[in-house]
């Protein structure tokens, strides 16, 4: 019976994270069409979108460039079983967030091997802006979770969110630094305006993208909705408390609109400026944190 459970929740917990995911695309260009004073794209929008590419032939590089983009979308495929969704989380007892770690680096690392066969200049630049992006929002993303695990003594993502019940959310106890951390490194993590960098199409024509067509650039969409839906839910999971399936996406929702706001308001950074924020006002903030938290712990004994 459990382990019936078990693969149902295997089944299950990426399909959710899919649909809410592509849900999130839609809502995010009606929002911003909303914004702009304009009509906008119906909300299935990303739905049609993935079929016409799926109906057109895409183009290869080489195998190197088919193995980077399945590699990408295998890793994020992963990374979702890791991660509780409304109760639902299939391999609670076999990782932890030191796991999800290491399996956060596979997306962007696929990106790069499959560019690296694209042979374009503009693959190259949005590679390489990727790939400091995501070195600068890691410094600060380490120190949270280290504050995180020394707050709660655990690695389990279950056991924290367990422990938040009751309204005990982590975003109101001593790990408050911690949490606006997070959130200030959170338009980075889903790369979203001001940090926008590694895809502007505006100047680098969708950087490490431009190459995909047809099924690659739908794989590459299907990862980017489920990118999109793990960044929110691991905020939600460790700052908010989790919760239900309801109050769990609600939440997640609630974040995503403070989003699209942020968006819609900021320019985009340049990268340079984008690494001098990361390294400077996150890092600080969530190192001021976790060294808050270790005293906390020292204190207690």
């Amino acid at each position: 019976m459990v382990t019936t459970i078990k693969v149902l929740e295997i089944i299950a917990s990426p399909l959710v994270a899919l649909i809410i995911g592509i849900l999130f695309l839609g809502l995010f260009r009606k929002m911003m069409a909303r914004i702009q004073w304009r009509y906008g794209p119906p909300l299935i929008q990303p739905v049609i979108d993935l079929v016409r590419l799926f109906s057109q032939r895409g183009f290869s590089h080489g195998a190197i460039f088919d193995m980077g983009i399945i590699i990408s979308l295998a890793g994020t495929l992963v990374l979702i079983l890791f991660i509780p969704i409304g109760g639902m989380c299939p391999l609670e007892s076999t990782g932890g967030l030191l796991v999800i770690l290491y399996v956060m680096l596979f997306a962007p690392i696929g990106i790069a091997l499959s560019g690296g066969g694209g042979v374009n200049p503009n693959i190259s630049i949005g590679i390489s802006r990727k790939l400091i992006l995501t070195l600068s929002y890691e410094v600060p993303f380490i120190f949270i979770i280290l504050a995180l695990m020394s707050y709660y003594r655990s690695i389990s993502i279950v056991e924290i969110v367990n422990a938040q019940a009751h309204f005990r959310w982590s975003l109101f106890s001593p790990l408050f630094l911690s949490g606006v951390a997070y959130f200030m490194i959170l338009p980075a993590m889903l790369g979203i305006r001001p940090f926008d960098i590694a895809g502007a199409p505006q100047e680098i024509s969708s950087g490490a993208y431009v190459e995909y067509g047809g099924k690659y650039l739908a794989f590459a969409k299907i990862e980017h909705a489920l990118a999109l839906f793990i960044i929110i839910a691991l905020f939600v999971n460790l700052f908010l408390g989790g919760g239900n399936l309801l109050t769990f996406l609600l939440k997640m929702l609630a974040v995503f609109v403070t989003g699209v706001f942020i968006h819609a308001v900021f320019p985009r950074f340049r990268i340079e400026q984008a690494t001098k924020y990361l390294w400077f006002w996150p890092t600080i903030i969530s190192f001021i944190s976790l060294i808050f938290i270790q005293l906390i712990r020292w204190q207690n004994g």
